[in-house]
Order: C-alpha cells, then structure tokens, then sequence
C-alpha cells in the first residue's frame, strides 16, 4: 500500500517515530513477535509497515495479507449490522428485547447471596436494544466467582462448539442479571446477544448476513467466522504473555479451532480478517457510513451510535463494573458499539470525539472524526492489557499532524 504522509497532513518524519518505537521496544525485545500499522488521514495512507513474524515456529513474516484473529473488534460490526435493522424499523432503541427473545421476560436482578441462596428482584424496566448495544444491561461474561457467573457456568452458558445463538440466548434468559438494567455498566456477551437479534430480526443466518449486507459490499474479502483451508497459510499464530515474560504458543494456525466449520457465530468476538479489510470498514466509518459506492449505514445513525450513550452523559469511571474491558474508563464515554473519548484531560491522551475499540490479541482500531484520522494495529497477543499500544500510538500519531 503506497503511503502519502504529506498529503495526509503529518510530517514522514515524525510519523516514523512508530517505526523506531515498535522495532525498539517490541520486536528486538520480543515482546511480541510481529505486528502491522495503518495510518490513514483525508482519504491518503499515511502510514503502512509490517514487522516482524507471524509464525515464530515456521519463521513466516507478517504479510500485507495475514490473517488475525480480531475478536472484539467483531463488536462494532455486529453493532453496524444491527443498527442497519434499526434502520429498516425492525426496532426501536428503548423497545425491550423479549419482544424478540420471549425467554427473557421473566428476567430477575440478583441482590445478594448465591446459589439456592440468591435474593432475586424483578428488574426496573426490561432489558433494551439500547442496553445489549452499550452494555448497560445487566449481562456478565461469566468468567469471575461473583454468584452471578456461578449461575452461568452452572447453566452452561458459552460460546462453543455445538452451541446456537438461539440456545445461547435462550439460556443467558435463565441466568439473573448483575444489576438493574440502565444502571451501571459492564463489559459482557452483550453484543453476541446482538448477534442472534441481527439473525431473528432479518431470517438469515448471522454469518451470511455479515456477508451479504457488510462484507462483499465493502470488499472484505478476508474477513470471516472461519479461515479457509485455502488461506490457512496467511493465518498468524497466536500468542500469550507468561508470568516469566515469555511468549507462548496458544493458537497453531495450522491446528487452529478457526479451520473448522461453525455452529456459533459469536458477534462479540469470532471474527478474522486482514488490516486491509479492517481498514476498508473503518474507512467506511471515517466516510459516515458509505465506501466505495456503498451505503453501509446512514450517517445521522452512525452520529447516534458514536455519541455516548451512558446513563447522565458520564463517563465510564463512575459506571463501570467488572475486571475487564478494552479501554480505561477516565474521561471515556461508550455509545452503540464503540468507546469514545469524551474530555482529553481526564483521558490523559489526544482525539476528543474519536470512537474504537480493541480485541482480546492486543489488535486495536479508532476513527478520529474531527481530526478525518483511522488507525488500525494488527498483532497476536493475549492479553490485551500487556501493553497500551493505543496509547502509545495515539502518543505518537497526533504529535505528527501538522496541518
């Protein structure tokens, strides 16, 4: 991909910084064993470089075309597919989900206790479209010992195989929400819940309505539930960070789960794909909904969907629960499928008005509207919270703009 930094607006020289900072600090230290960036402003790549190895065992260089796994960054396309729903008035934003899942409307809210033990309230209001696309309804992912994730794994909520979004949702109905919906904020299976309402409201299978109403629209090629056997040798492996600071082998490309066929199309987080398609979604983004002759979204509900959405307009340190999440919370806001930043102050960093979000192997993506900015950070490395390459970036990037 050629690059234009001038006609982007940065100086080459500055911009080159990342090349320095991620050679230094990451590759010849090993930290991570390869990555890419892509830096776009006005329209024109400014920046695009590949470093280091995708497959460390069988020494494969990270390619223009290698394929990674994006887990959460799959939550904003699962969020544009719903709200293209939104748009052909399937639904409105605070209409209760049940209306959709009849299981869920008999839902409670967990107080105290666990077990047999559990003192349980009827919720406030339902459960809304609203809440499961910014993650204020209640939902947990599961993984921690509060009472409320016990009765997940008791009920045998998960994303495996064998699983539906049907059984999935139809079980997650079963469990008590963590609290009252609207009220707080937590990181969760929301958006895979979004995933079968994208496929109960339009008849289609979720995969192939990605496919039919975002991916061959926008020429992404690579981006899929499943890596063909055809493309496993651009497929990276995937690593994890030990306590010794070594890296370990999680994921063989050539063993992978992601080789074969799927019965669960998770919305929050089973997408792969290249930078190239992930940089023609954000483009799109960038664009208010339209690429290369493509309407994807309209853009007043792309406005909606990127302003925040949270309870009194604050900001998520004084909402969010939970061990975990893809962002910090000071000064960031979170719409219908995307983080923003909201005051740059108590952010700490530049890009007020930007929206994002990241994915469980340290991959990264933000749209920078006023600043016209994308940037896109591929690499394969769990867990996210090793290294703050956004903030790195971001660090970097906005000090070269120069116009």
């Amino acid at each position: 991909m050629q690059t234009a930094p001038k006609k982007a607006g940065f100086s080459r020289d500055r911009l080159d910084r990342i090349t320095a900072h991620l050679e230094r600090n990451y590759i010849e230290t090993g930290k991570i064993t390869g990555c890419q960036v892509l830096v776009a402003r006005h329209g024109h790549c400014a920046y695009f470089r590949n470093f280091g190895e995708a497959d460390r065992e069988r020494g494969k260089p990270v390619k223009d075309d290698t394929i990674f796994r994006i887990y959460s960054m799959t939550k904003p396309i699962t969020s544009i597919a719903l709200m293209q729903l939104f748009e052909e008035g399937h639904f409105q934003l605070n209409d209760p989900v049940h209306r959709v899942i009849p299981g869920w409307r008999e839902q409670k809210v967990w107080v105290s206790g666990e077990s047999e033990e559990m003192e349980l309230v009827k919720p406030h209001r339902p459960v809304t479209f609203r809440d499961l696309l910014s993650h204020t309804g209640g939902l947990s992912y599961g993984w921690t010992n509060h009472p409320v994730d016990k009765a997940y794994q008791k009920l045998g909520i998960n994303r495996g195989d064998g699983e539906t979004l049907e059984s999935f949702v139809n079980k997650l109905g079963e469990a008590p929400l963590r609290y009252q919906p609207g009220e707080r904020w937590m990181y969760s299976l929301s958006t895979d819940v979004c995933g079968h309402l994208v496929e109960a409201l339009s008849g289609k299978r979720f995969d192939q309505y990605l496919d039919d109403h975002i991916f061959q629209p926008l020429g992404m090629k690579d981006t899929a539930f499943t890596v063909d056997e055809k493309k496993k040798k651009r497929f990276a492996a995937n690593y994890q960070r030990e306590p010794d600071k070594s890296l370990k082998l999680i994921d063989d490309p050539e063993e992978s789960a992601y080789l074969q066929p799927k019965t669960f199309f998770s919305g929050g987080g089973g997408l792969t794909g290249t930078i190239e398609d992930y940089y023609r979604f954000s483009e799109m983004l960038r664009r208010g909904g339209e690429f290369g002759g493509e309407r994807i979204i309209g853009s007043r509900t792309l406005r909606l969907m990127t302003r925040n959405h949270l309870p009194g307009g604050k900001d998520l340190s004084g909402l969010a629960i939970g061990p975990f999440s893809e962002t910090a919370y000071d000064g960031i806001g979170f719409g219908l499928g995307f983080a923003t930043t909201l005051n740059e102050v108590d952010a700490g960093q530049p890009g007020a008005g930007d929206f994002y979000w990241g994915g469980a192997a340290s991959t990264i993506f933000w749209v920078d509207p006023r600043e016209d900015l994308i940037v896109v950070f591929m690499t394969q490395l769990m867990p996210s919270a090793t290294f703050n390459f956004r903030g790195q970036l971001k660090n970097i990037i906005y000090s070269a703009i120069e116009d």
